[in-house]
């Protein structure tokens, strides 16, 4: 065998020394966190954004759309990109761009900038947080792996409650006033530290595979039919729904199709073709699509509810926010560590059916109390609706592949990652479009019908899909994938 053949082999990756190892860990955490931290400040920061730089509401939607929309098509192919060139080369990379686009988003002098700032944000951001989680799962040996992966949960949990408070609070502090950049530019300090521990601790082969190929006309024909799609749900409205708009849906859905094609002829397909041969995987991308796309409006709406139509201060909003974040937190954890295995696919019925009637209690509240609405009139509705969805988070995945084969469950995750940060986008935009459309002046009646209207529409999808959990199999799948990357859209 020449020296050619050798360098295709996968690397050899073997277990840290424990101590390296939990340095890595701590690395992959840091990053997880900005990641998480960020996607919840950005929905509290939205009103202040779109006061401060101007521009209607299509502008705010494109600053929460841009970077979940990034994040979902850079997840598609990042895994692959890991195997070709390195994983810690690529978390690197990933930790310096998402760092110096956190930078770009604090110092950003327009709308157009920040939103530019914000693409870059999400693409570097797929790049990073996929690799992290491959690297803590070689890094440590077998038997010390669960234990190294149980701080995740209260981690991010904590992140969960703490994430509104913490963008509630540096609004308000408005530092150096800097009023909302202060959200993003948090982000530098912590990425130079990951970045630097990373560089030190992180292994220079970790299982690669060399061979591995990545279908670039699938990832183009995916990525456009995404952006056909995406532009004219936020753009239309404000622009009266122009033919362009129209056309431009009916070439994302063309676009998806070829893709489809594409992936049945590539000898290096971007989605393993079998998924789609099962009903439970195919179910599953309906009940993630409208489960994500409602929480992604529910928050986005919450948020301009109380800012913009209440005229609260973000701390105020973000204090609101607590029971939400709090009964999510709980109930994540609850589900992961018990109900989920004791209830199985039933945990996911409780959950959805617990979530259902929270809309339905903060769609009453809202309807009931009006401009009268306080913290804690809102307390019940919404921690209720934590609750359910947090039943769904950890257990969700498992159960949707729960039928799948060693070999497509990897592959089946990251589509399942990527179509959750896909339907986030979706959501805000398409709901967001429904609330804009709805909205009056603030403090204007048709302000509270317009979140009425959106409080509803999220509980009819989540009715949906809790008929439509039936048609998962009964039993999860066990298989060490990763977890959706985030709890917060």
């Amino acid at each position: 065998m020449n020296s050619e053949q050798c360098s295709l082999k996968p690397a050899r990756a073997a277990p840290l020394p424990l101590g390296q190892a939990w340095l890595v860990l701590v690395a992959v955490v840091i990053a997880d966190l900005m990641d998480l931290i960020d996607s919840s400040v950005a929905n509290l920061a939205g009103p202040s954004i779109r006061a401060d730089l101007g521009g209607g509401p299509m502008t705010l939607q494109w600053v929460l759309s841009t970077y979940t929309a990034a994040f979902a098509l850079g997840l598609i192919t990042s895994g692959r990109l890991g195997d070709l060139l390195g994983r810690r080369r690529l978390f690197l990379l990933g930790m310096a761009g998402f760092t110096v686009a956190s930078l770009a988003c604090g110092l950003a002098p327009s709308a157009g900038f920040l939103i530019a700032a914000r693409l870059f944000q999400g693409l570097f951001g797929s790049v990073m947080i996929p690799q992290g989680m491959a690297l803590v799962k070689i890094v440590f040996p077998p038997e010390h792996l669960r234990k190294a992966l149980t701080p995740f949960g209260p981690i991010m949990g904590l992140a969960m409650v703490a994430g509104p408070i913490l963008a509630g609070w540096l609004l308000h502090l408005d530092l150096f006033g800097s009023q909302w950049r202060s959200i993003f530019l948090i982000n530098v300090p912590f990425g130079v530290l990951a970045g630097v521990l990373g560089w030190f601790v992180l292994p220079r082969h970790s299982g690669e595979d060399r061979s591995a190929r990545l279908d670039l006309r699938g990832v183009a024909l995916l990525t456009a039919g995404s952006a056909l799609l995406i532009v004219p749900l936020i753009q239309g409205r404000d622009l009266g729904w122009p033919a362009w708009t129209y056309l431009m849906i009916v070439a994302g859905l063309v676009s998806f199709g070829l893709f489809v094609v594409s992936e049945r002829r590539s000898s290096h397909p971007v989605i393993t073709p079998s998924l789609f041969g099962k009903r439970s995987f195919v179910v599953g991308l309906l009940i993630v699509g409208g489960f994500y796309a409602s929480l992604s409006a529910f928050v986005l709406v919450v948020n301009l509810l109380l800012q913009s139509g209440m005229g609260w201060t973000p701390l105020h909003t973000g204090f609101a926010l607590i029971p939400w974040a709090a009964g999510t937190a709980a109930a994540t954890l609850l589900s992961g560590a018990v109900l989920a295995e004791k209830l199985g696919r039933t945990n996911l019925h409780l959950g959805l059916a617990i979530a259902v009637i929270g809309l339905l209690a903060l769609w009453w509240s809202t309807a009931h109390w009006g401009d009268a609405i306080t913290v804690w009139k809102l307390t019940p509705a919404l921690f209720v609706t934590g609750v359910g969805s947090g039943l769904l988070f950890i257990p969700l995945f498992d159960f949707i592949l729960g039928d799948a084969t060693t070999e497509e469950v990897g592959t089946g995750a990251g589509v399942l990652n990527a179509a959750q940060q896909f339907a986030g986008a979706i959501g805000v935009a398409a709901l967001g479009t429904v609330f804009f459309a709805r909205v009056g002046a603030p403090a204007d009646p048709s302000y509270f019908a317009a979140a009425e209207l959106v409080f509803g529409i999220c509980a009819g999808l989540y009715l949906l899909a809790l008929l439509l959990v039936g048609l998962l199999p009964k039993h999860s799948q066990q298989a060490p994938h990763q977890a959706p990357k985030s709890v917060l859209p």
